[in-house]
C-alpha cells in the first residue's frame, strides 16, 4: 500500500509505502495528524506514489517557524562556510609555497650556485622566517650535544639541493648544498667508508662537544642514489675552504699568523679536556690532524673537522673508546712512536701527545706563509724534501724514527720576533720524546704571551 503525505493546504510534502499490512487501517484512515500539518492520502496502484520514503513534517514548519530562510540559515549557510574556509586555507598555503620558491631561487641566486646535480626526491623546505642558523642555536640549549634533533636528521637528505663539488677524497666527495636558504657543507662518503661516517656521527653528537673552533655539526643521515647507498654529514659551510687551500692561495702578516694558531689550538684543547659533571664530555683525541682537516672561517679563525678516526676517553671508568675503523692517519704527519709502533695504546695521554705532534707540523706549515722583513716561503708540505708526495709507511719511519729529521726551520725566523717565538713551540711539539712535548693548554698558554707581546710591540711602533 502506497501513502502520500500533503499538508493542509494540499502541498506535496512526502511519498513512501507502507510495509506493515496491519498498519494500513490505522494510518490510511486518518485524514488529519494531530499537532502535525499533515494529512495522508493512501493508494493501491504501482509506483502511485512515485516510491518516494515518507517523513513527518514537524507543526509548525509552514507557519513560519521555520521557513524556507531559517532552513537555509541551518544547512546550507554552514556548508558554504565550510567551503569558504577551505579555500581561503589552499589559497594562503599556495601562496606560501610560491613565496618560499621565490626565496629560495634568490637565495641561490645570491650564492651564485648553479646547481649542476640534482636528485627528483630532494627539495628544500623552508621553516617560517628562522635562518639556518636560528633552528640549530635554538635547537641546542646548555648541556646538550652537537646537531639538530634525530628526527630532523633522519630527513636531512631530502631537503638538501645539492649544487657543487668543493672536495674529494679517498673517504668520497664534499658537495656544497642548500638548506632553508643557506648553504651547507654534504660530506658524502663511500660505503666502504661506514665506519669513518659512523664514528664521525658519534663524536659529532658528543654532549657538550659544541665549540666556535670545532666544526658546527647539523646532522648525518643514510640515503640512496639509484642502487649506491650514500652516507651523509651535513656540517657548516666554509667558503675559505681547508687550512691548506688557504695557505697555498695566501700569505699571511703576524696578526692572520697568530689567530689561526690560537684558534686551532683552542680546538684541539676543547677536544682533549675532559668535562665533568651529568652533561658532561669526555677527553677527545684527534688522531688525523693536518692542514687538509683544519677549515678557515671568513673571520680567519680556524676549525677542526674530519672526526673518523677520534679516540674518547673518560676518567671515571678508564675506558678508552677506539672505534673499530680500518683506516689509518696521515703517514706524512705521524708521529714516531705510531711509525714505529711504539705507542702505548692504553694510556690516553698518548693519544694526545700524538696530536700534539701533528699540530708541530701544521705551525710550521702556517710559519713558512707569513711575511717577514719582506720575505714570504713558497707553500711546501711537511717533509717535502725527503719523501714523495704520496709517501709510505716505511718512508716515513726511516726519515723521522731511524733518521730523525724535522722539517728546516728557515734561517729569516731569527730576525723576526714572532716567528721565533713560534719556532721554539714547534721544536717542542714536535720532539722525539712523547714526553717532552707541550700539553695543548702550554701551547695555548705560550701563543697568548707570543700575541701579547706582538700587541705591545705593534702599540710601540705607532707611538
Amino acid at each position: 500500500m502506497a501513502q502520500i503525505l500533503m499538508d493542509n493546504d494540499g502541498v506535496l510534502k512526502a511519498r513512501g509505502c507502507i510495509s506493515n499490512l496491519d498498519h494500513i487501517p490505522m494510518l490510511c484512515g486518518i485524514s488529519d495528524v494531530p499537532g502535525k500539518q499533515i494529512k495522508i492520502e493512501c493508494c493501491q496502484t504501482s509506483f502511485c506514489n512515485n516510491a518516494t520514503f515518507p517523513f513527518i513534517i514537524p507543526s509548525g514548519m509552514t507557519d513560519g517557524n521555520y521557513g524556507t530562510g531559517r532552513v537555509i540559515l541551518i544547512y546550507v549557510v554552514p556548508i558554504l562556510v565550510v567551503v569558504a574556509v577551505a579555500g581561503l586555507v589552499v589559497l594562503l598555503l599556495r601562496r606560501s609555497y610560491n613565496r618560499r620558491i621565490r626565496q629560495y631561487a634568490a637565495a641561490v641566486a645570491a650564492s651564485a650556485i648553479t646547481p649542476n646535480y640534482y636528485r627528483d626526491e630532494l627539495r628544500v623546505t623552508a621553516a617560517g622566517d628562522s635562518t639556518l642558523r636560528e633552528i640549530f642555536n635554538d635547537s641546542i640549549t646548555s648541556g646538550s650535544g652537537s646537531g639538530l634533533p634525530l628526527l630532523i636528521q633522519r630527513t636531512l637528505a631530502k631537503q638538501i639541493w645539492l649544487a657543487e663539488v668543493i672536495g674529494k677524497g679517498r673517504y668520497g666527495e664534499v658537495w656544497c648544498g642548500v638548506w632553508q636558504g643557506e648553504k651547507v657543507a654534504v660530506k658524502i662518503f663511500f660505503s666502504r667508508d661506514e665506519a669513518s661516517w659512523a664514528r664521525e656521527t658519534e663524536i659529532y653528537s658528543t654532549v657538550l662537544l659544541r665549540h666556535e673552533n670545532i666544526l658546527g655539526f647539523y646532522g648525518s643521515d643514510m640515503t640512496s642514489r639509484g642502487s649506491c647507498t650514500q652516507l651523509w654529514l651535513v656540517t657548516h659551510y666554509h667558503p675559505r675552504g681547508s687550512l691548506y687551500d688557504h695557505l697555498n692561495a695566501h700569505t699571511l702578516d703576524h696578526t692572520e699568523l697568530i689567530t689561526i694558531a690560537l684558534s686551532t689550538i683552542n680546538g684541539l684543547l676543547h677536544l682533549h679536556t675532559e668535562i665533568f659533571g651529568t652533561q658532561g664530555k669526555p677527553a677527545i683525541a684527534h688522531r688525523d690532524i693536518k692542514s687538509k682537516n683544519i677549515l678557515v672561517k671568513l673571520n680567519g679563525a680556524c676549525v677542526i673537522a674530519d672526526f673518523g678516526l677520534a679516540v674518547m676517553h673518560t676518567q671515571k671508568t678508564g675506558e678508552i673508546n677506539i672505534s673499530n675503523n680500518p683506516r689509518v692517519g696521515t703517514k706524512r704527519y705521524m708521529s714516531p712512536e705510531v711509525l714505529n709502533e711504539m705507542m702505548n695504546m692504553s694510556v690516553f695521554e698518548s693519544f694526545r701527545k700524538v696530536d700534539i705532534y701533528a699540530l708541530g707540523l701544521v705551525l710550521w706549515e702556517v710559519c713558512r706563509r707569513c711575511v717577514s722583513n719582506g720575505l714570504v716561503d713558497e707553500y711546501t708540505p711537511p717533509f717535502h724534501d725527503v719523501v714523495p708526495n704520496d709517501p709510505s709507511f716505511d718512508d716515513m719511519k726511516k726519515v723521522v724514527c731511524v733518521d730523525q729529521y724535522r722539517p728546516m726551520i728557515p734561517n729569516r725566523w731569527t730576525s723576526d720576533p714572532v716567528l721565533t717565538g713560534m719556532s721554539k713551540i714547534i721544536r717542542e711539539c714536535w720532539h722525539q720524546n712523547p714526553n717532552v712535548r707541550l700539553t695543548a693548554l702550554r701551547v695555548k698558554k705560550s701563543l697568548m704571551k707570543l700575541a701579547q707581546e706582538e700587541s705591545k710591540n705593534k702599540l710601540d711602533l705607532e707611538y
